[in-house]
């Protein structure tokens, strides 16, 4: 009896201390649905507001690759595996773009309202990740060019809309950054199969319509 419950203590300070849904998050993402991750730099953990990277006045830390950049971002297990072995607690970073998703992002007070409004509409949407002060709507990829055609034709867009395309990135679940817990606001539904996500001129129409509603803006933060 003695044996089990010391074996049972460890598995729980493996799974309170050691984040062990870390590494199984971020093998989802990467190995079942292809995602490209890589480990985040972390919070500093003398002031969790507070990047450990060199930057004093980092505006996203702990949500940001560091080292290694996010060139190195992968899907192989392998990879996954050592980094995630190595820094147990670190926020799972996705690279937007290519064959990733994208996103588009806005402040949550903005993002709940216009989430409802959309749904009021009967749009359908994809998972949405959620910080204490953001959300993402996750989107298919698009190019630079896409999304400049796609602004260009609009009579206003709200500044406190932000794109995580080719080249971006995006902190996902179940990672703990400066900003807070990331979480799913629309989970993905079960499943090995990598989830739906809508274009993103369906998304940012319907946004943006919502957004400049009465009642319904956008602080331009």
């Amino acid at each position: 009896m003695r044996e089990i419950l010391g074996r049972r203590r460890r598995l729980l300070s493996r799974r309170n201390n050691g984040r062990p849904e870390m590494l199984s998050a971020a093998l989802t993402f990467a190995t079942e649905w292809q995602w490209p991750v890589l480990p985040g730099v972390a919070a500093d953990p003398q002031g969790r507001a507070r990047c450990a990277c060199p930057d004093p006045e980092c505006t996203v830390p702990g949500a940001h690759p560091f080292d290694p950049g996010l060139l190195a971002a992968t899907t192989d297990e392998r990879m996954v595996r050592w980094w995630w072995t190595n820094r147990p607690s670190a926020p799972v970073v996705l690279a937007t773009g290519g064959k990733a998703p994208c996103a588009v992002s806005l402040p949550a007070l903005a993002a709940a309202r216009a989430l409802d409004a959309l749904d009021r509409k009967g749009m359908r949407l994809g998972p949405v990740v959620a910080s204490p002060t953001r959300w993402s709507i996750l989107v298919a990829p698009y190019s630079m060019e896409q999304l400049g055609e796609l602004l260009y034709a609009k009579d206003f867009v709200p500044g406190s809309l932000r794109f995580h395309g080719e080249g971006g990135y995006l902190a996902l679940p179940p990672s703990e950054t400066g900003q807070g817990q990331i979480r799913w606001e629309r989970a993905p539904l079960p499943g090995s199969a990598a989830p739906w996500v809508p274009d993103v001129e369906a998304v940012v129409d319907a946004v943006v319509e919502a957004l400049t509603r009465t009642g319904v803006s956008a602080p331009e933060l």
